[in-house]
């Protein structure tokens, strides 16, 4: 198991600073979540992570070594994969090739099977529908396929960006529950999420970000009962 460290993360779009020296650990077999408004930077912090954009400065450490500034299919082989914001699944393909897609360097066919299997017991809407076209199908029935994609690569660090967005209840609950299986498993994760009550009940620690900025961290399970927490975005008052 490999845990993430950031550290001063500085991300610009232009003259525009999106994240403003944030610091960030994600000690190996931990779920964290990073909760904040819209606009507050989350999604620009995974995607600085996974390499998808490049940081003004900062060190961003996996597994002892920096790969702040490395490009996202070097970070990918390293063992980091993204279920990116909005599912981004391949439309024009079959259940069976995103799935496939997700551990395409692998030659070995028998760990390919086994990987597979291994999604389609996780998610077992994915097996009825392994020859559809995955743009066919619902929202929550893309998620699980994205989710699943990421497995395929068997992370060492998987980056899990907004996975409840869009979806109907019973979906979201789906998606929580293979969360909390994988916590269970001992595997890495760093969730960024806007259903705070749904990451806060998952995850072992928390940061929240506010413009750029980490403005409180701790344990999930404190954050969920802070009164500034509850007020912002668990609709306390």
């Amino acid at each position: 198991m490999s845990g993430l460290r950031i550290e001063g993360l500085v991300v610009a779009y232009g003259r525009t600073v999106a994240v403003k020296g944030i610091d960030l650990v994600v000690e190996p077999g931990q779920v964290v979540t990073l909760i904040g408004a819209n606009g507050a930077g989350k999604t620009t912090v995974m995607r600085a992570v996974s390499g998808l954009i490049r940081a003004k400065s900062g060190r961003v450490i996996f597994d002892g070594v920096d790969i702040a500034g490395r490009r996202a299919h070097a970070i990918a082989a390293l063992g980091l994969r993204q279920v990116p914001e909005g599912r981004q699944v391949f439309a024009d393909l079959t259940v069976a090739d995103n799935l496939a897609l997700g551990a395409y360097t692998l030659s070995d066919r028998a760990e390919l099977a086994r990987r597979r299997d291994a999604v389609l017991t996780r998610f077992p809407r994915l097996r009825e529908r392994l020859t559809q076209l995955a743009g066919s199908m619902s929202g929550g029935e893309q998620q699980m396929l994205a989710f699943g994609r990421a497995l395929m690569g068997a992370p060492r660090l998987l980056l899990m960006d907004e996975p409840s967005m869009g979806l109907a209840p019973l979906f979201v609950e789906e998606i929580f529950n293979a969360i909390a299986d994988l916590r269970r498993e001992g595997i890495t994760i760093l969730l960024v999420e806007q259903n705070a009550s749904a990451a806060l009940d998952v995850a072992d620690y928390a940061y929240v970000l506010e413009t750029g900025h980490i403005v409180l961290q701790g344990e999930a399970s404190v954050l969920a009962n802070d009164p500034a927490v509850t007020a912002a975005y668990l609709g306390g008052h």
